[in-house]
């Protein structure tokens, strides 16, 4: 496994790790906590995230080159930084939900990034446990802080767990400045950007 694999998975290890923090509470904090919540806003508010990753990530991942990878993955991770800290000031759900959007933002560009460099970095003949690494990491890291996140929720509130969300986040994308230009100058046989080989 090269250095590029090992920062990538390090990378989304914290990313995961501060997103698991806050995914048992979000919910509870949305219809108990910011005025106007409610169940359906629940689901708003997922369906916001989701649609416009979906839909951004095929349109990213068509009309930019492989070599724009680097700064797609870091700017990416840097603005899905940036939503533990408006959940931190939002004070109505358009500010959630603004906050979800640029979540989809974020994800949409740095996502079909981060997979085109692991996939390209993969180790011959060892892809399949290379990628059962990574899954290994991201699933601990987000399993255990499920658990640490609600704990910390109900012992120092809402707003501790997103401050600390935020703080892994930008830990995932300063991670991600490290990457060297050997491992981003690879590309995987069937390129993760499509229309563009």
């Amino acid at each position: 496994m090269n250095k590029t694999l090992k920062l990538l998975i390090a990378s989304d290890a914290f990313l995961w790790a501060g997103l698991g923090l806050v995914s048992p509470i979000l919910a509870i904090y949305i219809k108990d906590y910011l005025p106007g919540g409610s169940i359906t806003v629940v689901g708003v508010a997922s369906m916001v995230f989701l649609l416009t990753k979906v839909t951004l990530q095929l349109i990213f991942s068509k009309i930019f080159q492989p070599e724009d990878r680097f700064w797609m993955v870091v700017f990416g991770t840097f603005l899905i930084a940036t939503v533990p800290f408006i959940y931190l000031v939002a004070k109505n759900i358009w500010q959630f939900f603004l906050a979800q959007l640029i979540y989809g933002f974020g994800a949409g560009l740095s996502f079909p990034a981060w997979f085109s460099l692991f996939a390209s970095n993969l180790t011959k003949g060892k892809q399949g446990y290379e990628w059962s690494i990574y899954s290994a990491w991201v699933g601990i890291s987000s399993g255990v802080s499920a658990y640490v996140g609600s704990w910390l929720a109900n012992f120092f509130g809402f707003e501790f767990v997103f401050f600390l969300v935020g703080i892994f986040a930008l830990t995932s994308a300063s991670i991600l400045l490290t990457l060297q230009k050997e491992g981003l100058k690879k590309k995987a046989k069937h390129e993760m950007f499509v229309g563009r080989h």
